[in-house]
């Protein structure tokens, strides 16, 4: 799977899969935003946010370099570590 970068005036680098379905994001603040876009409106929501030290951006998009996109956005999560990836989408939910 690839990713294809774009601008976003909310993020310094952001890119979105192919289906354009998810997105992910680096803030000014090297937090790393993972994006959906809802199927109603079109409009990006946050769905997991990490800071970038922990997992950057450039190993999220690596670690699907040789995966297909999967069919439930919310499942390009699986490559972060397990910690992360809990802690990640608790972080949303508050």
């Amino acid at each position: 799977m690839y990713f294809v970068t774009t601008k976003h005036p909310d993020y310094v680098l952001f890119s979105m899969t192919p289906s354009e379905r998810a997105a992910v994001g680096v803030t000014e603040k090297q937090e790393v935003h993972f994006l959906v876009r809802d199927a109603q409106d079109g409009k990006w929501r946050i769905f997991a946010k990490w800071n970038a030290a922990e997992f950057s951006h450039t190993d999220f998009m690596a670690a699907w370099h040789y995966r297909d996109e999967p069919s439930a956005a919310e499942d390009l999560l699986e490559v972060l570590p397990a910690e992360l990836r809990e802690a990640a989408r608790r972080a949303c939910l508050q």
